[in-house]
C-alpha cells in the first residue's frame, strides 16, 4: 500500500511538473506585436531611432538568455511611432507598463480584398483628350501594398515611359530574372516578411493578385489582351505612364498588419504619390485603434494620396472598411460587358448568365436532363458539396452559389461526378451580380430571379431539361453600372457621421495582367493565361489609384483632400440609359452602397470647385470624435489639447458629402469651396431634396474674379413635414455655365446600423 501511494505521488509530482513546464514554456512562447510609442521630441535620425526602441527591449532574464532576447523585426520612423518585435507573454506585459509604450497590438491578418474599363469610363486614345494631356499619369509613383509583381508581363514594360523622378528614394529588390526586373515603369520593388509569414520571400508575386492590381492601376499598353478568346483588345491600367513602386506585404491568403506597417513606412521615405491599398479592414475600430489609419495619416501629412478597397463584406449594413476620411473608400460596380452564356429550358424560356469558360465543343443545341439535388431541402446537396453520381451523371446539374470564391470548386465537383453542364444560381442576396469565372465544365452564372424560374421549372416537369449555349463577349449590357453585392456598405462605425464609401469604381470581371502559371490561371485543357479576370473592391481600387494619379499629374500642387473633392464631386449617379445606377437587387442603390457614385475620370480632372482639406481640419475633427489628447496624439504624432482647439462635428468637417443627424431642430453647417476652374466663375446653388426636407443655402450665389479663391457659405437642414424614420438621401449642386459640382445629403435613418 506504502509503495502504491509512493508511486502515486511520483506520478502526480511529474505530471505537476510538466504543467509547469508547460506553463513556463507557454510565457516564454514569442508572439509577434507592434509596438505603439509616444513620438520621440526631437524625431531623431535613423540609427538613433533603432537605439531608442531597443531601449524598450526588458532586460534579458536568465531563462531567456538562451533565446537571444527580444528581437525587433521593424522600426517605424516615418508613418508609426514605433516597432515591431516578438515578445513572451512576459515581456509583453513588462513593455506596457513602460513610460512612453502606448499600447501593443498582437499580430493580425488582414485579408486581400479581391481592358474594357478605360474606354468604359471614358479614357481613349487620341491627341486630344484629357488623358493623353495628362500624359497618361507621367511623372506620378504610384505605391502598390500587395503580393507582388511579376516583372516579365508585357504590361510591365517601359515603352514611352521617362525615368524616374529626381525624388525617388526607392530600391530595387529583383535577383536575377528572366526577362524582367526594374525599370522605368518598376522602378522599386521590395518585399516584406515577417518570421510568422515568409522571411525570405522575394518581391515576384506568387499569387497573381499584386500582378492583376498593379497593372490595372498603371500598366502600360498591350495588345489583343484576352481571357481564352473573351474580352479582346488593348490592355492598360488607368495611368499607363505612372510608375510603379512595389511593396509585397502579403502572401496568397493574408496580410500581416506588421508587414504593411513596414510597407506604408517604406512607401513614404521613398516618396511615393499614390498609395493603392487593395487590403481589407475589420469595420469599426476607432481611429487610434486603427494602426491603418494611424499610418495613413502621415501619409497624407506627406502629401501622398490613399486609394483603399471597401471591403467584400456587403450587402450587409456597416460593413465598410478603411473609413478615415484621409482615405479615399472605395465600392465595387459592374460595367456593360459580358461574357454571356444562355441557358434554355425545356419549355423554351431562356436566361442569360455568364462564365469565362466557353468551350467550342459544348452543350450548345442538345437539350440534356436538368436536375437540382436540392430538392430535397439539404443544404449540402442545394450548393452541391454532396453529390451521388447516378443522380448527376450527364446531366446539366443547377446548384445553389457558395462563397464567391468557391464557384469553380462548384464546377469541379459537378464535373468529378460525371456532370455535363452546370447552372450556378444566385443566393437572394446577392441578386443580380454574376460572375466570368474560370469553371471547368460549361457552365452559367445566373441571377438569383433566373435561378428561381428554373428551379419552378424543374419542379414543374417530370423530366425537365436545359442546353447552355455560349455567345463570347457581348457589349452594352444593361443596366450598368450597378453595385456588386460583395461590396461592404456604409455607415462607418468608427465615424458614422462621415460617409462612407467614397466612391464606386470599375470592381466586376476585371481584366488585367496575371502571372502564369499561378492559382485560377488554367482551364481544364491547361491552358496558361497571362491574362485573368477578377472581381472585388481589390479591383476597383487600383482603378482610383490611377485616375489619382492622372489627376495628379495635371494638378500636381492640389492636396490628396482636393483629388478626392475632385472624384466625389464630379462622380455619376445615373447610369448609361440616365436612370439611377441600381444596386445587387436592382433598386437604386443609396450614398451607403455607392458613395457619392460612380466615378467619371473626364469630369474629375476639371471639377470646377473643390472642398479641400488639411492636417488642422482633421485634428479638429478628431477633436470632435471625443477620442481625448491621448486619441487625438496617437494617431496624428503630435501633442494637442483639445480643449484649446475648436473641435467640430464630423458633419462640419469640410468633406464633399454631408451626414445630418436631423432630428427636431434645424441643423446648420459650414463649408468652404475653391476654385479650381475659370477665374470669373458664378455658381449657383441647387437643391434635390425630397419635400418634407427643407434645404436652405447662404449665400445661395457664389461669385469667383481669380483661381484658388476660397469661398464659404452655409446648409441649414430641417424637417419641412413628418420625418422619415427610414432616411433621406438628396443633393446639393453648385451649377455653373461649365461645371455641376455635387455633394450627397444623407439624412440617416431614425436607428442606424452601426
Amino acid at each position: 500500500m506504502r509503495t502504491q501511494r509512493i508511486l502515486l505521488a511520483v506520478v502526480v509530482s511529474m505530471v505537476v511538473s510538466s504543467a509547469m513546464l508547460a506553463v513556463v514554456s507557454c510565457a516564454r512562447e514569442r508572439k509577434n506585436y507592434v509596438v505603439h510609442l509616444d513620438p520621440r521630441e526631437d524625431g531623431g535620425v535613423a540609427d538613433s531611432v533603432e537605439l531608442w526602441h531597443r531601449s524598450f527591449l526588458p532586460e534579458a532574464t536568465p531563462e531567456a538568455a538562451g533565446d537571444d532576447g527580444p528581437r525587433i523585426i521593424y522600426s517605424y520612423s516615418h508613418v508609426l511611432s514605433g516597432f515591431a518585435a516578438q515578445l513572451t507573454d512576459d515581456e509583453a506585459e513588462a513593455m506596457r507598463k513602460k513610460e512612453g509604450c502606448i499600447r501593443l497590438y498582437p499580430e493580425e491578418f488582414l485579408p486581400l480584398a479581391t481592358t474594357h474599363s478605360p474606354g468604359f469610363l471614358g479614357l481613349h486614345l487620341g491627341n486630344d483628350g484629357f488623358w493623353s494631356r495628362s500624359g497618361f499619369g507621367r511623372g506620378v509613383v504610384i505605391g502598390l501594398l500587395d503580393t507582388g509583381i511579376l516583372p516579365s508581363h508585357p504590361s510591365f514594360g517601359d515603352a514611352g515611359m521617362p525615368p524616374p523622378p529626381k525624388k525617388w528614394k526607392g530600391t530595387c529588390e529583383f535577383k536575377a530574372i528572366s526577362g524582367g526586373g526594374c525599370n522605368n515603369k518598376i522602378i522599386g520593388a521590395r518585399a516584406f516578411g515577417s518570421a510568422a509569414v515568409n522571411a525570405t520571400a522575394p518581391p515576384v508575386d506568387d499569387a497573381g493578385h499584386g500582378t492583376h492590381t498593379a497593372s490595372t492601376a498603371a500598366g502600360n499598353f498591350v495588345e489583343n489582351a484576352d481571357v481564352r478568346g473573351n474580352a479582346h483588345g488593348t490592355a492598360s491600367g488607368m495611368a499607363p505612364h505612372a510608375h510603379l513602386a512595389i511593396y509585397k506585404v502579403c502572401t496568397r491568403s493574408r496580410c500581416s498588419i506588421m508587414d504593411i506597417i513596414a510597407g506604408l513606412d517604406a512607401a513614404v521615405k521613398d516618396g511615393v504619390d499614390v498609395l493603392s491599398f487593395s487590403i481589407g479592414a475589420s469595420p469599426g475600430a476607432p481611429f487610434n485603434y486603427d494602426l491603418v489609419a494611424i499610418a495613413t495619416f502621415k501619409a497624407m501629412e506627406h502629401g501622398i494620396f490613399v486609394s483603399s478597397a471597401a471591403g467584400n463584406d456587403g450587402p450587409v449594413a456597416a460593413t465598410v472598411g478603411n473609413g478615415a476620411p484621409w482615405m479615399l473608400t472605395v465600392a465595387a460596380g459592374t460595367m456593360d460587358r459580358a461574357i454571356r452564356t444562355t441557358v434554355t429550358l425545356g419549355n423554351g424560356q431562356v436566361f442569360d448568365g455568364e462564365s469565362l469558360y466557353q468551350p467550342r465543343n459544348n452543350t450548345a443545341g442538345r437539350q440534356l436532363p436538368l436536375v437540382f439535388p436540392g430538392l430535397n431541402g439539404d443544404s449540402d446537396s442545394r450548393d452541391c458539396s454532396t453529390l451521388v453520381e447516378e443522380e448527376v451523371s450527364g446531366k446539366v446539374v443547377l446548384c445553389e452559389s457558395r462563397s464567391i470564391v468557391e464557384h469553380v470548386e462548384q464546377g469541379q465537383t459537378v464535373s468529378a461526378y460525371g456532370g455535363a453542364g452546370m447552372i450556378l444560381m444566385n443566393k437572394p442576396v446577392e441578386g443580380y451580380t454574376t460572375f466570368a469565372d474560370a469553371h471547368v465544365l460549361p457552365a452559367s452564372h445566373v441571377s438569383y430571379a433566373a435561378g428561381s424560374k428554373i428551379l419552378s421549372y424543374i419542379k414543374s416537369t417530370p423530366k425537365p431539361t436545359a442546353s447552355v449555349t455560349f455567345k463570347g463577349t457581348v457589349m452594352g449590357s444593361s443596366p450598368a453600372p450597378s453595385v456588386a453585392f460583395f461590396s461592404s456598405r456604409g455607415p462607418n462605425k468608427a465615424s458614422p457621421g462621415v460617409l462612407k464609401p467614397d466612391i464606386t469604381g470599375p470592381g466586376m470581371n476585371i481584366l488585367a495582367a496575371w502571372a502564369p502559371g499561378e492559382m485560377h490561371t488554367e482551364f481544364a485543357d491547361g491552358v496558361s493565361l497571362s491574362f485573368f479576370m477578377e472581381s472585388g473592391t481589390s479591383m476597383s481600387t487600383p482603378h482610383l489609384s490611377g485616375i489619382a494619379a492622372i489627376i495628379k499629374s495635371l494638378h500636381p500642387t492640389w492636396s490628396p483632400a482636393a483629388i478626392k473633392s475632385a472624384i466625389m464631386t464630379s462622380s455619376d449617379v445615373a447610369d448609361h440609359d440616365g436612370v439611377p445606377i441600381k444596386d445587387e437587387q436592382y433598386r437604386s442603390a443609396s450614398f451607403y452602397t455607392m458613395g457619392a457614385g460612380y466615378v467619371n475620370p473626364s469630369r474629375a480632372v476639371d471639377p470646377g470647385l473643390v472642398y479641400d482639406l488639411h492636417t488642422n481640419d482633421y485634428i479638429a475633427y478628431l477633436c470632435g470624435l471625443g477620442i481625448g489628447d491621448d486619441g487625438v496624439k496617437e494617431i496624428t504624432h503630435r501633442r494637442v489639447s483639445c480643449a484649446k482647439l475648436k473641435a467640430i462635428t464630423e458633419a462640419e468637417l469640410n468633406y464633399p458629402s454631408l451626414v445630418v443627424k436631423l432630428l427636431s431642430q434645424p441643423i446648420t453647417v459650414h463649408r468652404i469651396v475653391t476654385n479650381v476652374g475659370k477665374a470669373n466663375s458664378v455658381y449657383t446653388a441647387v437643391v434635390d431634396m425630397p419635400k418634407n426636407v427643407a434645404v436652405t443655402v447662404h449665400p445661395p450665389l457664389l461669385r469667383f474674379s481669380r483661381a484658388y479663391e476660397k469661398q464659404s457659405f452655409t446648409v441649414t437642414v430641417r424637417w419641412a413635414g413628418q420625418p422619415a424614420v427610414a432616411g433621406v438621401e438628396g443633393n446639393l449642386k453648385w451649377v455653373s455655365d461649365e461645371h455641376v459640382v455635387r455633394s450627397p445629403i444623407v439624412i440617416p435613418p431614425a436607428k442606424a446600423v452601426v
